[in-house]
């Protein structure tokens, strides 16, 4: 067992001296909420990805909570998503007053199936909320074909997403709107945070007044040196705005985000040659034409092929001092669906084997050299050792 100290922590964000310059220049400013540094972040942002319209919140769930409420998402309707995911995305379906309807993944991509998502449309389907798994973009293009001819909505959930590419377009400009994550383990981090990028200008704007309590003037233009502007409240909103003690941070970020994305296409190719020989599910190859956000390493640890659970082998792992993550089991595995919409694993038998499978190896842009060869290291010696435990117990 490894020491405390020597413990490889799973999705340890990289954080440099001027994020935390930045942070302490806003503390300087007495300026703490939404303010200058919000705006520059969400301008900056969209310039990044090639959006037109930005709202910078609290989180990727406040981002698709309020794209589902400008879509008009409400009680009665169905929104269409996938069982890998968190727990967010169905939970800010559910916030919206809609019904969550699961669509099977296919079992290569990880992402939700587009021939699936044609069999779970009704006529109270309102919108699909397809999720970039661990940055591989989904099949938009049949997405949104699908959604063409239904006449329903697209709400990309771009949490793992946020350098991905399909076909020359950045995941969350493809749809009606994208939302981000800005959380600890991501690839831009705030600590606490996220974007929704909207399509029409209309939408980004009633986006902006729910996302703080209904009102039509925020506290920067409120008390700014322009002088005190009245506000209305004009819809019962919602308390997701974003601090500039946040935004201080992701603008530093971004300045970093294709660094940090080189250095985890870096890791992404070590594991995939390194690993290559071990009886380990790998990721599917990067489509053509296509660009991985690289946000997550995740391996299929099959029973019956490497002589090991998938439970024993993070077991094993964190024995050996290094962080894994689960991502995802399946949402109908969980409680709280099954008793409340009668959810069943066999429901989405791909997303039931996967998620019983699956391990997330550590992959931020914070893991130097060694500490990758320690991850291979470890994963090998877990493998050999079964396989050696398998021959003798065969003789």
């Amino acid at each position: 067992m490894q020491s405390k100290e020597d413990f490889l922590v799973f999705g340890a964000p990289r954080i440099e001296q001027d994020d935390i310059d930045a942070v302490e220049s806003v503390l300087r400013s007495g300026w703490l909420g939404t303010g200058p540094k919000v705006s520059q972040f969400e301008r900056e942002f969209a310039l990044y990805r090639g959006a037109s319209h930005a709202m910078a919140l609290n989180s990727c769930t406040a981002a698709l909570h309020l794209s589902l409420l400008a879509s008009g998402v409400g009680p009665g309707d169905e929104v269409i998503t996938t069982p890998m995911t968190f727990c967010a995305t169905v939970n800010a379906i559910i916030h919206a007053g809609a019904t969550p309807v699961l669509a099977d993944v296919d079992p290569e991509t990880l992402n939700i199936d587009p021939v699936q998502v044609l069999q779970k449309i009704t006529p109270r389907t309102r919108a699909i909320v397809p999720v970039h798994f661990a940055g591989r973009p989904c099949d938009m293009d049949a997405l949104m074909a699908l959604a063409s001819q239904h006449g329903i909505k697209v709400i990309e959930d771009c949490a793992h997403a946020i350098e991905t590419e399909y076909h020359g377009r950045s995941a969350g400009t493809i749809g009606d709107f994208g939302c981000f994550s800005f959380y600890v383990t991501k690839n831009i981090v705030t600590g606490e945070g996220g974007m929704v990028f909207a399509r029409r200008a209309e939408d980004a704007a009633r986006i902006k007044i729910l996302g703080l309590h209904g009102m039509t003037k925020d506290a920067w233009k409120r008390f700014s040196d322009e002088g005190y502007k009245h506000y209305y409240v004009v819809a019962a909103g919602f308390k997701y705005n974003m601090m500039d003690l946040q935004a201080a941070i992701g603008l530093k970020q971004l300045e970093r985000v294709e660094h940090y994305w080189r250095r985890r296409e870096a890791i992404w190719a070590r594991y995939m040659n390194e690993l290559a020989d071990l009886p380990l599910g790998l990721p599917a190859p990067v489509e053509p034409h296509t660009r991985h956000g690289h946000h997550l390493f995740t391996v299929h640890v099959d029973a019956k092929r490497c002589g090991i659970s998938r439970d024993a082998f993070l077991d094993a792992m964190t024995a050996q001092g290094i962080g894994v993550g689960v991502h995802y089991l399946s949402l109908n595995e969980h409680p709280f669906y099954q008793e409340t919409y009668g959810w069943r694993p066999e429901d989405t038998p791909h997303a039931h084997r996967i998620g019983r499978q699956t391990v997330s190896l550590p992959i931020s842009a914070k893991l130097s050299d060694a500490e990758v060869t320690r991850v291979i290291g470890a994963v090998r010696s877990i493998l050999q050792a079964q396989s050696v435990k398998v021959a003798a117990t065969a003789c």
